[in-house]
């Protein structure tokens, strides 16, 4: 099936998810476990129907759905496919059914608190480390230009060269992915607290922070499958 572009998803106009990294992410508030597990169970039952489901991590109030199809079908300009881990339209066809069982469940979404944290590290030369970090976090050798854990037990880890920006001495930095109405609030509160914005030239899609040592993170957004006002 084949991957969504940006736009796409924006159109799909998904009211309770937001496209972070590479898949879409919804967060719903709950009472209490029993709650929480009825949710679950019924969405279980929609996936089911539809031969698709979400991952799910059910906390102290809520419980967290990231929606992703692992083999999404890109096409470059050369018209050659490549499997990638991306949104495709079962995933909005599920989301659009997870959101009307949300509101039969009487359930409130928090988009707004979605986020998702991704690994960087600098490199010139990515296919000679990869295999290293690839064993550290997963316990396999296979590895690329990425590090990702099937299972979502570690964030994922890319591998890039560095930037203008970049410190001497800081060869990884933190990706956090948020939703685009809480990315400037986040930026304000991270400079509020001692930070410094070192690099916003791709603002609001990508704001490089430093704290007060040079460390370096940077707040994300997909501002492609952002919904238009």
């Amino acid at each position: 099936m084949d991957m969504l572009m940006g736009e796409q998803i924006a159109e799909a106009n998904l009211t309770d998810w937001r496209k972070l990294a590479q898949g879409l992410h919804a967060r719903y508030l709950v009472d209490d476990f029993g709650t929480a597990v009825r949710f679950v169970a019924a969405v279980g039952e929609a996936g089911d129907a539809l031969r698709h489901h979400p991952s799910v991590s059910i906390g102290n109030g809520y419980v967290d759905l990231k929606l992703i199809t692992a083999n999404a079908i890109y096409r470059d300009d050369e018209g050659d496919e490549f499997a990638v881990e991306w949104p495709t339209q079962q995933d909005i066809d599920l989301a659009r059914r997870i959101t009307e069982i949300a509101t039969d469940h009487k359930l409130a979404a928090d988009p707004a608190s979605v986020s998702m944290v991704e690994l960087g590290l600098d490199t010139a030369d990515s296919s000679t480390i990869a295999p290293v970090w690839t064993a550290i976090l997963t316990g396999s050798a296979e590895a690329h230009d990425e590090v990702r854990d099937a299972t979502g037990r570690v964030p994922n880890l890319w591998f890039g060269p560095p930037g203008d920006h970049e410190s001497t001495r800081q060869r990884f930095h933190v990706e956090v992915y948020v939703a685009p109405e809480v990315a400037k609030q986040r930026i304000t509160a991270a400079v509020a607290a001692g930070g410094t914005v070192v690099d916003d030239s791709e603002a609001p899609a990508l704001t490089v922070i430093a704290d007060q040592d040079g460390n370096e993170g940077i707040v994300c957004v997909d501002i492609s499958a952002a919904q238009k006002e």
